[in-house]
């Protein structure tokens, strides 16, 4: 037997003791594709009363089997080397899947008292509406291994979906007892949006993914200014005009960051970027329950937000479409599900937007340059980020970023790619609750409900990038 049987004798014996599918898909009688998906999305966005395309089948059949790791179509949870040693020899499968990775084992309780582990809605939504197998990826109980590989193989199927959970981004020490540390998950988030290419899916963040997101803008900008400032020469820059340029506005982004405070009803949360609450503290509030999701806009006490920031969030704004604020226009009142005490911080928003692209325009004339050099990682990072919505907490108080769109800018075509993130779960129903908990929705629910129809358009738009 050649070393190549007995590696595929080997796949196979371990994918039947997993109790892997290997056929992606459950819901038709032909396997699913990317294209199928993405058309089956586009059917579902269409209009709110058309059919299931599945007759017969528009409501997983037992409820009491939609766990992960008891049975399909939640069978394939990475939870050890073993799980993505097989997965790695499925590229038919994680092509066709989107990936969802847990911080944590649940995104809270609600006031049932239940864990509410939202990851299963995901699932059962995609399942539901085009056929899509969700691959899970509790990293709280498998650690983080290797982020830049994970982050490969994340960003090679239709999407990836970062979840919710309990801990604090601003507070280390609220993620002891996980097997991945708040570094180790950040170190993975920062993978992920470095990983966004003209031949990767979008990454989707929720909730405490919507503030690892922010943390990790600020992380990625503080590394981009500590590398150049030590750096003294680029190989096609002998001259060091490019690098000159380059220090200069990093040494800017630099002074910006570690001046610009966070101020929440009148008082200073975070002095500067090197504070752990720059990106994401408490909210004033509480915000649980359903809220109107509204167009994003600048609130007045932002005095102390520098103009350079308005004004380049504003040119962003008008130059792009992140599809939620597209949504807000066209569609009827959208009505999403909160479920946080913690926010990222609109002055943290602001000022990542405004750094990623005074980074980019300094970087277009001189991109050949890095391209041979140790700061050649900085050609990943996003082109910008926009807020696009916002939610009133209570009568004084405001959730400020309640979504982002990540924007990439090809370099060569100019193509703009996107990401998302969204501080709410459009995944949870008002009752707070996980499917296998309550009753799967049937299709015709899901089809008129403002959350799953905002997630499955980011996912649809996403895919066509």
């Amino acid at each position: 037997m050649t070393s190549a049987e007995q590696g595929s004798d080997r796949q196979a014996a371990l994918l039947q003791q997993l109790g892997w599918r290997t056929r992606p898909g459950i819901m038709g009688k032909h396997a699913a594709s990317n294209q199928s998906i993405h058309a089956l999305l586009g059917y579902f966005l269409r209009d709110r009363d058309s059919p299931t395309p599945f007759p017969g089948r528009d409501m997983l059949v037992d409820d009491r089997l939609f766990e992960w790791g008891v049975a399909p179509p939640l069978e394939k949870v990475i939870a050890s080397p073993l799980e993505l040693e097989a997965l790695l020899g499925l590229p038919e499968i994680y092509r066709h899947s989107v990936s969802v990775i847990e911080p944590w084992k649940n995104v809270g309780i609600n006031h049932q008292g239940e864990e509410v582990r939202a990851s299963k809605n995901v699932a059962y939504i995609l399942q539901q509406v085009a056929d899509a197998d969700t691959i899970l990826y509790p990293v709280w109980d498998s650690g983080v291994v290797n982020p830049a590989r994970l982050a490969s193989v994340f960003s090679a199927g239709i999407a990836t979906v970062v979840q919710g959970g309990n801990p604090s981004v601003h507070d280390a020490s609220s993620f002891d007892g996980a097997r991945a540390s708040l570094d180790d998950i950040l170190g993975l988030t920062d993978e992920l949006l470095m990983h966004r290419s003209s031949s990767s899916g979008p990454s989707i963040f929720i909730c405490l993914g919507h503030q690892l997101a922010a943390a990790s803008h600020i992380r990625l900008l503080k590394r981009a200014v500590r590398e150049v400032s030590n750096l003294e020469l680029l190989p096609l820059d002998q001259d060091r005009t490019a690098m000159s340029s380059l220090q200069r506005v990093c040494q800017r982004i630099s002074e910006v960051g570690e001046n610009l405070p966070v101020i929440k009803n009148g008082e200073t949360v975070a002095s500067g970027w090197h504070d752990s609450r720059f990106a994401v503290a408490p909210n004033e509030e509480f915000e649980v329950g359903t809220r109107q999701l509204l167009p994003y806009r600048r609130q007045p006490g932002g005095d102390h937000i520098p103009g350079e920031l308005h004004d380049a969030h504003a040119l962003v704004a008008d130059e792009l479409e992140g599809v939620i604020d597209t949504m807000l226009r066209m569609e009827r009142e959208l009505n999403i599900e909160m479920f946080h005490g913690d926010e990222v911080n609109e002055e943290a928003a602001l000022f990542a937007n405004w750094a990623y692209k005074l980074l980019h325009d300094t970087i277009v004339p001189i991109r050949y340059e890095l391209a041979v050099s140790p700061l050649s990682w900085l050609l990943h990072l996003p082109y910008a980020i926009e807020i696009l919505s916002q939610t009133q907490v209570d009568a004084m108080h405001w959730t400020e970023v309640s979504t982002t769109c990540i924007y990439y800018k090809d370099w060569e075509t100019h193509t703009i790619r996107r990401s998302f993130t969204s501080q709410f779960h459009p995944e949870l129903m008002a009752d707070i609750r996980d499917i296998g908990k309550r009753a799967g929705l049937r299709y015709a629910e899901l089809k008129d409900n403002d959350g799953v129809r905002l997630l499955v358009r980011l996912l649809y738009h996403g895919m066509q990038e």
